[in-house]
């Protein structure tokens, strides 16, 4: 049953201010990520214009005919760069595959990078298809929107106890993962057996998601009732992913959400996923632990720990 919204809205423009500011600031998200593991962030600087064309850029590319879009196939890349049709992502394998369609964009690497030379895990180049100024909109939305994803990350660090440049080593050479992503209108009644995307949880750390005004984002709460997240102007909706669920000791604990397109029309979002380097030790921080909160999880790295999330999505 759907309950009527309680998503926090955080203004993060004090991202850039005081520290006094920012250890506000980084209260103000803590709790959010700690009741909720949910939150929609406003005044985040990312330009509007910036945001439509990526839209535009999503619209455009769903809308080449199928032949097109399955020339840059995911099934094609070994990195999960790509395209991938309806059905064939399953984010719970119990169910039937997702009815969506998505596009996934990585870290823009050269045939010649030191990582893709010496086959890194995800260091793997993205393909591209035939669209005129596709890649040089998408591009520049990654590294504006990873750019947003490292930021938090210091009132992130703050809040848990620790420095606030905690997690920067990490993201120098981020693997932060841009969807594209289009659902067409659900088939028929809801059933809670077929979705847009199944209840799951996010696998990195924090990610950044941009919605059209049709709406469908479902997120559970702590209490097991789900919520419709509906679509704010100029807000990006943030959620907790389970690398920092790990990292955090389960302070912070990733919530399941779905995706069901009730309405009649065609659905269009666009998600950055902030994952961490491939080789990120993804362990418990000191402050997130002691003798009555023991670590919860083994260290483990981070490609790892995504390796294990994709091979159970993308299994035939």
């Amino acid at each position: 049953m759907l309950t009527t919204p309680r998503i926090p809205v955080i203004d993060v423009a004090d991202l850039y201010a005081s520290p006094a500011a920012l250890r506000a600031l980084a209260r103000r998200i803590g709790t959010a990520a700690r009741d909720v593991g949910f939150f929609s962030i406003v005044n985040h600087g990312v330009p509007e214009r910036l945001v439509a064309d990526v839209f535009t850029a999503t619209r455009a590319f769903f809308a080449l005919p199928r032949e097109v879009k399955e020339s840059v196939s995911l099934e094609r890349s070994p990195h999960y760069r790509g395209y991938a049709r309806i059905g064939f992502e399953k984010l719970d394998p119990g169910r039937p595959g997702d009815v969506k369609e998505s596009f996934n964009v990585g870290r823009e690497f050269t045939p010649d990078d030191p990582g893709v030379l010496a086959g890194k895990p995800f260091h793997g180049c993205n393909q591209w298809p035939e669209l005129p100024g596709f890649r040089t909109t998408l591009l520049t939305y990654y590294d504006v929107l990873l750019d947003l994803v490292i930021a938090l990350h210091r009132a992130v660090a703050l809040d848990l106890g620790a420095d606030e440049h905690t997690f920067a080593p990490d993201f120098d050479r981020a693997l932060g993962v841009l969807r594209l992503l289009h659902y067409p209108p659900h088939p028929g009644d809801f059933d809670e057996r077929l979705f847009g995307a199944a209840p799951h949880t996010d696998y990195g750390n924090l990610t950044l998601l941009a919605q059209d005004d049709v709406g469908g984002l479902e997120v559970r709460m702590r209490d097991g009732t789900w919520v419709a997240v509906q679509p704010e102007p100029g807000a990006f909706v943030c959620n907790i992913g389970d690398s920092l669920m790990r990292w955090s000791n389960d302070i912070y604990v990733s919530n399941p959400h779905r995706v069901v397109n009730r309405s009649a029309r065609e659905r269009y979002s666009v998600a950055l996923f902030g994952d961490p380097n491939a080789d990120a030790m993804i362990a418990c921080l000191p402050s997130c632990a002691g003798p009555e909160r023991p670590a919860k999880y083994p260290p483990i790295t981070y490609a790892e720990l995504l390796r294990s999330k994709y091979e159970a999505t993308y299994r035939p």
